[in-house]
């Protein structure tokens, strides 16, 4: 049996998050939000909700987005992540803050064990194909993580949807053919005929479903079954809080019992190297 992997974690902080992303997640929680993160805002208290929903891995995503979203720093995932049997550090990069990102992604992967990579291009506001990226994919490749990137919408404000398209990553996938490449959000909204083309067409480029209504991937994606072996769940906790209920959505879509299985964990688990 596959583990149970969510690929998209974030901590559950308030003081470095703008104010719209803190009313977003109270929308979506339709209740008490600072309790409810209150409770889950430590390892101990993460990890107890993941057992709670039968996840048996969770990557936990850094993002520094100051103008969109807010600041969660690399050092302070990793060091949330440090003791954790079962939470898994990305780390992330914003280009225009360092003067040599690759060099970042070459630390924070050699150094701290970071096991990935998410950048972030509707908040950076940077096509994926932008040369000044291509460092950090050729480092990524060179050090052998994955590299995931928003792709598609987003409601937060100083977002701009037009670098989420992910028609860009087409050329990141001939260009770093050793890369593996994943699709946040599977190209949320205008996109997802492009995401699931590019999931088939390339074999190092994956679609993950975060934010994604578990009940309607099979009106987003027709023949999801075909790509059974590109898919990886993912939730986008806190901004989704319902982890356990979409993994039972999930469960009970009409797909193979296999297919199930590799888009819950299998397929996360190879990428991630851990034991299946």
């Amino acid at each position: 049996m596959a583990p149970i992997i969510d690929m998209h974690l974030h901590l559950a902080v308030r003081d470095q998050i703008h104010p719209w992303v803190l009313e977003y997640r109270r929308q979506m929680l339709k209740g008490d939000v600072k309790a409810y993160e209150d409770r889950y805002s430590t390892p101990h208290g993460l990890e107890m909700l993941l057992d709670q929903c039968g996840v048996d891995y969770g990557v936990v995503l850094a993002g520094e987005n100051p103008v969109t979203t807010g600041t969660v720093r690399t050092e302070q995932v990793v060091e949330f992540c440090r003791n954790s049997r079962k939470l898994i550090p990305f780390a992330t990069v914003n280009p225009f803050l360092v003067a040599r990102p690759a060099g970042e992604i070459e630390r924070y992967v050699v150094e701290l064990g970071c096991r990935g990579v998410k950048l972030y291009p509707t908040y950076q506001h940077f096509y994926p194909n932008d040369p000044m990226i291509y460092p950090i994919y050729a480092k990524a490749e060179a050090l052998g993580v994955p590299i995931m990137l928003h792709t598609g919408s987003s409601v937060f404000r100083g977002s701009r949807l037009k670098y989420g398209d992910p028609i860009y990553l087409d050329d990141v996938a001939v260009d770093f053919p050793n890369l593996t490449i994943i699709m946040a959000h599977s190209g949320r909204g205008f996109w997802y005929d492009r995401a699931f083309f590019l999931a088939r067409l390339h074999e190092n480029v994956y679609m993950e479903i975060s934010g994604l209504p578990p009940q309607k991937l099979l009106s987003y994606f027709p023949e999801f079954e075909r790509n059974a072996d590109k898919i990886l769940y993912g939730s986008d906790w806190p901004g989704m809080p319902h982890i356990g209920r979409n993994i039972r959505l999930v469960r009970s879509l009409p797909l193979k019992q296999e297919t199930k299985e590799k888009v819950l964990g299998g397929n996360a688990a190879k990428i991630l190297g851990l034991s299946t």
